[in-house]
């Protein structure tokens, strides 16, 4: 007797689903695409008890013929491609025919639907494996797909399903990823009877703000470059959108949401200089090229892609992202609108698609005029920690501490990509007391220090000594800032410092040299700080993240004393 047999039908259809179906949110993604497919304007989706006992997606799209009915759950058939040319250039969402196959291998499957220009809907009905013969049926032009008690014939299977809230989650994160896909369309979800989104068709920025909360809307930029047959649009969060994990990312690839490492290495070196720490950068973007330009038959989840031209694609990103997040201080302003009149001025905006007054770096230009620059002229200084600036809207607030902190690092990264920080000699040497392991790191890397501006010496047994330090720093805190140079070259080594940790390196030597708290500083050095930050790349935020200045426009103030009122 052979030992190698065929798989019966079934069964290699319930392989396949334990592939394509995981739980109920992979139901609702393999439907979902196929409503988009269709051309659907409208999509509505249903579920109960989280997904497993149903899952239900109703449009409005071109809707199936009778003649193909038969075929709908048919393995490896499918209207989208035909040929191996087609499969090089896959411009739609599905094109392997197997989601509706592997489904009903494992469910209840009801699917209604009525073509266009046909005189009624009909139905067909698969309970585990073969559908029964289509029955005519009352519907409008579009589809339903009912999707019931998955996994009720693999009971092992269905003991992995997790509790209803849980796996009400992972649809609802599949629906939002959909849905900020397509803002063009209308979306309504239900679960257990009650409404929990209801979306018109609507601009990006009002999609974002309805699923990602107005503090994201609120605190992006929106990104648009374009370079050839590539194109990045959407909107990039900045460090004041940053969040504590990484659950408003959304990156799209010709519209279908991927998970890809070299457009994740992309996005997260295009923020390095801008967040640091554990911060998670928020964004929703999307990338547009030649459909042959990208492989999205990589795995059957169809969130892996592989780009044909991958350092190109890289490159391209980085730098859209880079520039969007990255103007001065004179293109990228920090404007202010009072926390009472906010909400209502956002989404009256974000529906007239035209730009709010609000907490957003980039919102609105600031004006130039040959009276005044754009963060115009000091007026004085507030406890030693901020200085006030009038411009021609009106009054400007600055951290001082936080402004000359990114001034700082930008200018040391010019020096240290020219080959190394310019240095200044100490009159006096900064002398401070040091491990042996310090002692032992400064002679080790005596090299990467001094091309870091710093040149120690040993001046005891248990005690080094700063002899030069970096020309910006040499009158801040030498010896602190030794300190942690040599922290990082003991924890992460001398090749890692310099590359990958290059900018918390900077932005640490940054901050021990910038202005401190209270230090009293004179209107022409104020003067000078606030020239310095017009003319400084990502002015805007400081080394770590945090806002460097704020807009209050005279209609700000005004409504503070209600005048006109």
């Amino acid at each position: 007797m052979s030992a190698i047999r065929v798989m019966p039908e079934l069964l290699i259809s319930q392989i396949a689903a334990g592939e394509v179906v995981e739980r109920p949110a992979s139901v609702l993604k393999e439907l979902l695409e196929n409503s988009l497919d269709a051309g659907a304007g409208e999509i509505q989706v249903t579920l109960a008890e989280g997904g497993a006992k149903r899952v239900q997606v109703d449009d409005d799209g071109t809707g199936i013929a009778r003649e193909d009915l038969g075929l709908a759950f048919a393995r490896h058939a499918t209207s989208k491609i035909a040929s191996l040319g087609d499969l090089e250039a896959v411009a739609t969402m599905g094109f392997r025919g197997e989601a509706l196959a592997s489904i009903a291998a494992v469910s209840r499957v009801e699917l209604v639907s009525r073509a266009r220009d046909t005189a009624h809907a009909w139905s067909l009905a698969a309970e585990g494996g073969a559908p029964d013969e289509p029955r005519p049926a009352a519907r409008a032009t579009g589809t339903t797909v009912a999707v019931s008690d998955l996994y009720f014939n693999t009971p092992a299977r269905r003991k992995f399903l997790r509790t209803e809230a849980t796996e009400f989650g992972h649809c609802d994160e599949t629906f939002r990823r959909v849905a900020l896909a397509r803002p063009d369309l209308a979306f309504t979800l239900k679960h257990n009877g009650r409404v929990s989104a209801h979306l018109a068709p609507q601009p990006l920025e009002a999609r974002a703000a309805a699923l990602l909360g107005k503090e994201f809307a609120t605190a992006s930029v929106p990104v648009d470059a374009q370079a050839g047959p590539l194109r990045l649009r959407g909107l990039a969060g900045t460090p004041q959108a940053a969040r504590s994990r990484a659950d408003a990312q959304y990156f799209y690839v010709n519209g279908r949401f991927v998970r890809d490492r070299l457009l994740a290495h992309a996005v997260r070196e295009a923020y390095r200089d801008t967040l640091h720490g554990e911060r998670q950068p928020a964004f929703v973007l999307f990338l547009e090229l030649d459909p042959r330009g990208v492989d999205v038959n990589v795995h059957p989840a169809k969130t892996e892609v592989r780009f044909r031209d991958a350092r190109g694609v890289h490159q391209f990103v980085f730098h859209a992202l880079q520039r969007a997040l990255a103007p001065s201080a004179a293109q990228a302003p920090v404007s202010y609108a009072t926390v009472s009149a906010q909400g209502p001025a956002i989404q009256a905006a974000l529906a007239m698609q035209e730009p709010v007054m609000d907490y957003r770096p980039a919102a609105v230009p600031l004006p130039v005029s040959e009276r005044a620059p754009p963060l115009g002229y000091s007026l004085a200084q507030l406890h030693g920690v901020y200085l006030l600036a009038q411009n021609e809207t009106g009054l400007v607030l600055v951290d001082m501490h936080a402004a000359h902190e990114r001034i700082l690092m930008e200018k040391m990264k010019r020096g240290l990509d020219a080959g190394g920080i310019e240095r200044q000699s100490l009159l006096v040497p900064a002398v401070f007391r040091a491990e042996a392991l310090e002692v032992a790191a400064a002679e080790e890397h005596r090299a990467v220090l001094e091309r870091l501006g710093l040149e120690l010496t040993v001046a005891g047994p248990n005690e080094l000594a700063v002899r030069a330090a970096p020309a910006l720093l040499a009158g801040g805190d030498v010896a602190g800032l030794a300190r942690s140079l040599l922290a990082e070259l003991r924890e992460f080594g001398a090749a890692r410092v310099l590359a990958a940790r290059q900018n918390e390196l900077l932005a640490t030597m940054a901050c021990h040299a910038a202005v401190r708290a209270n230090r009293a500083l004179s209107l022409p050095e104020m003067n000078a700080l606030l020239r310095e930050m017009e003319e400084t790349e990502r002015s805007g935020s400081c080394n770590h993240g945090r806002p460097t200045w704020y807009q209050l426009t005279m209609a700000d103030l005004d409504k503070l004393f209600l005048r006109g009122r």
